[in-house]
């Protein structure tokens, strides 16, 4: 279909919610083909419809990597119905270019959606793997919430926007997960002394 903008961090889409889709219809498919186009274009491994400014409740996602086959997921009005786990995810955004920084994300996730065709479909991603954080990480587009929301150190994360240029932090949008944040800390403080153990 077409190669769509993608909206920069700063500009109002990326913190609206999105609307429910009501019925998979030709205008929906070619929303999705367009975001596959885009996602595709920019070597991204996931793209949600506010990204492209179209507040409605979808997103796709590829985990292929190298020589493998294309795989695109397509998630129409999705819903996780399970999380739990924690892991640290260093991510980064199709609508913040070149900023990473590290995050808190769920582990294991189950997500109940549509596809392309309207069938309902539900997915499960263990382990912390790709696929589970860039589940968390599209879904939350959709809610308006971005992954900076999730910032592991928020002072770190207000660095790397600033170095690139992108507005700052909304502090009144920062997410409280005590819970994850303490599972978190637990590993990053494990992979210190392990990175100390082998100096």
């Amino acid at each position: 279909m077409a190669i769509r903008k993608v909206v920069k961090y700063g500009e109002d889409c990326l913190r609206q919610p999105s609307k429910e889709v009501h019925k998979v219809s030709q205008k929906v498919k070619n929303l999705v083909q367009d975001l596959l186009d885009t996602m595709y274009s920019q070597n991204g491994v996931g793209l949600a419809a506010p990204q492209i400014g179209e507040n409605v409740r979808v997103f796709v996602i590829d985990v292929s990597t190298g020589n493998e086959p294309l795989n695109p997921i397509v998630f129409i009005n999705p819903k996780i119905i399970k999380k739990s786990g924690a892991c640290l995810s260093h991510e980064g955004c199709l609508s913040f270019p070149e900023a990473y920084t590290d995050v808190k994300r769920y582990s294991n996730v189950m997500v109940k959606a549509l596809d392309s065709n309207g069938r309902s479909f539900v997915m499960e991603a263990k382990d912390g793997t790709l696929l589970a954080r860039a589940i968390q990480h599209e879904f939350d587009h959709l809610d308006g919430v971005l992954f900076i929301d999730h910032a592991l150190n928020r002072f770190e994360a207000e660095e790397v926007l600033k170095k690139y240029n992108l507005p700052p932090l909304q502090l009144e949008k920062l997410l409280d997960e005590p819970e994850l944040t303490e599972a978190v800390n637990k590993i990053k403080e494990e992979q210190i002394k392990a990175n100390a153990k082998n100096d």
